[in-house]
């Protein structure tokens, strides 16, 4: 005698069914923070650089404006570069929404490495913060670039190349330039040029809609400097101050 399995119907269609796709977490920032490692930086300033990072991601200030935005939270990933082939994403896209999220990402940052030590390719930092802003996977209002560093580019192809790609990609570039007040004698011109290094930075590295340059004239300065800065990106269209230009 035959027998007959009886397959309920829904188990023939489920399969045929498309898969919803997961939906994109929302952020109102994507931002990657692009710092310069280059020979002109020795490790206390080094350290004085990491050592901002996590002062300004600590500070209740940058955490107030990260919680007032529509979505609550940014996301942040963070890049050193010396020259055109030394180009390291130190952390990938962290999602920061309150003060443990952000202690997390301090203690990841503060327990990498120094990536290099060559000469400064500001051009490949910018091209390395527009692939990962290309492969966020996140929903984010705005799209933020943050170049810290204290020289010229002297390496890879033009910082102003680079720059012109990322504004055509709807990517705002904001600049830290950081005055070396001392520098040995062969790096003078590298990272004291004409005009001065912040107008350097605004005519070849930042650039899109709201876009500055911040200027600090020593390491020491650079966490509050930092910390007045991460303001400003994250609120901006939310606040009427702005930090743009301000020394």
């Amino acid at each position: 005698m035959r027998r007959f399995v009886v397959v309920p119907l829904v188990a023939c269609v489920l399969p045929l069914l498309p898969i919803a796709p997961a939906l994109a977490e929302d952020v109102d920032v994507a931002l990657v923070l692009v710092t310069d490692v280059s020979r002109s930086i020795d490790d206390t300033e080094f350290k004085l650089e990491k050592d901002g990072y996590a002062s300004a991601f600590s500070d209740p200030k940058v955490l107030e404006a990260i919680r007032g935005g529509p979505a609550g939270k940014i996301a942040v990933s963070y890049v050193e570069f010396a020259s055109s082939f030394e180009v390291r994403t130190v952390l990938d896209w962290t999602v920061i929404k309150d003060r443990d999220s952000a202690g997390a990402f301090i203690q990841r940052l503060a327990a990498e490495p120094r990536s290099f030590w060559g000469r400064t390719a500001i051009s490949a930092g910018i091209d390395q913060g527009v692939q990962l802003l290309a492969e966020t996977g996140l929903n984010a209002a705005r799209r933020v670039i943050d170049v810290c560093g204290d020289g010229t580019n002297n390496a890879g192809r033009e910082a102003s190349d680079a720059r012109d790609d990322a504004v055509k990609a709807g990517i705002t570039i904001n600049g830290l330039a950081i005055i070396n007040e001392h520098p040995v004698s062969w790096t003078f011109a590298h990272v004291q040029p004409p005009g001065g290094l912040a107008n350097y930075y605004r005519e070849n590295v930042t650039g899109g809609p709201g876009s500055f340059v911040l200027e600090v004239h020593d390491f020491a300065s650079f966490g509050e400097a930092m910390t007045r800065k991460l303001v400003d990106e994250i609120a901006a269209g939310r606040t009427a101050a702005s930090f743009a230009g301000q020394p």
